[in-house]
């Protein structure tokens, strides 16, 4: 299936969730929020959610600093 990660086309296996999507990106831990379609999603819900085709995702990493 392909979405669309921070505007570059990404392939996912079928039954892909953010959790997923997170461990092949290897995200970090802490200070990362993911938005599927504009939509902001608990990192709680994570391993639940799944994603389709044509997803639209925004991954936002904190910065330090001011």
């Amino acid at each position: 299936m392909n979405v669309t990660v921070n505007n570059q086309q990404t392939t996912l296996p079928e039954g892909s969730t953010v959790a997923a999507l997170a461990a092949r990106l290897e995200l970090p831990e802490k200070g990362v929020a993911i938005a599927v379609n504009n939509r902001m999603v608990p990192r709680t819900q994570w391993d639940t959610h799944p994603l389709t085709e044509g997803d639209s995702l925004v991954i936002i990493k904190a910065a330090c600093g001011g």
